[in-house]
């Protein structure tokens, strides 16, 4: 009996072994490290924006000495700039790109490149769908790995948060309600004025949102200051209960007093 137990646990576990193989062949594994990524965080529609993505230690996967990388952006009118270093940092070789799409850029370990930058430069695309939370944001930069084999890794992806003015002045009203209703405690009237700045938000109208979320920041903002003086009556009250009962026990204790010396 215990041999055969003994034997169901190997082959059980040689049979999990081989799956792993399997899996392990099958993905392939991104041996690439993102040195840097400079993409803004945000930034307005319409203004030029640049970013410069450096990758190194390009061949930590010995079967992949040789690959070709892609990059796709959601940038309008974008200028891609590969260049390629040698490990003392020289220079190697550098290409261009245009259009929001570029393939063909080959890292090969024979050609002595140890690291690449890449450099990409364009127009902040305009918003296609507004979003309260999460923000909305676009794809500033995406590098793909494309091993000889085929198939593709993600190397990295850069997303920027995109605005208008107006979107900007309609969010900062909103934040600054938000703040106001948490530290009131969320009351109903102006947690329900700031769901409706919320859908006009994301529905576009920027002016609608904002005065909304100024009135719900106004609601908040008068129901913490009951709140407040209503603890200070509270306060007040129960100080004033502390003194009368103190005033009380003093009175009683100098009749007693008194009833003392009389009878004495």
């Amino acid at each position: 009996m215990t041999t055969t137990s003994w034997n169901h646990s190997s082959k059980l576990g040689v049979a999990i072994a081989v799956c792993l193989l399997l899996v392990a062949a099958v993905v392939p594994a991104v041996a690439v490290s993102t040195v840097e990524t400079d993409a803004p965080d945000s930034a307005a529609v319409g203004d030029e924006v640049s970013l410069t993505i450096t990758l190194a230690e390009l061949y930590q996967d010995p079967s992949l000495e040789e690959w070709e990388m892609t990059g796709t952006t959601a940038l309008e009118n974008p200028t891609w700039t590969v260049v390629y270093y040698d490990q003392t940092g020289s220079k190697v070789d550098q290409e261009s790109f245009g259009g929001q799409t570029f393939d063909g850029a080959s890292v090969a370990a024979a050609d002595d490149v140890s690291e690449v930058e890449v450099q990409l430069t364009g127009e902040v695309p305009a918003v296609e769908s507004y979003s309260y939370d999460p923000h909305q944001t676009f794809t500033a930069a995406r590098l793909e790995q494309v091993p000889p084999g085929g198939g593709t890794n993600e190397l990295v992806t850069a997303e920027t948060e995109q605005f208008t003015s107006e979107s900007q002045q309609a969010r900062e009203a909103m934040a600054s309600a938000e703040s106001a209703i948490e530290a009131a405690g969320n009351p109903s009237d102006a947690a329900s004025k700031f769901e409706q700045a919320v859908k006009a938000y994301e529905s576009g109208e920027f002016t609608l949102a904002t005065s909304l979320a100024e009135e719900a920041q106004t609601s908040a903002e008068q129901t913490q200051n009951t709140q407040d003086r209503n603890q200070l009556l509270l306060l007040g009250g129960g100080g004033l209960l502390v003194v009368a009962l103190a005033v009380g026990g003093f009175v009683y204790w100098r009749s007693q007093q008194e009833t003392t010396d009389r009878l004495g």
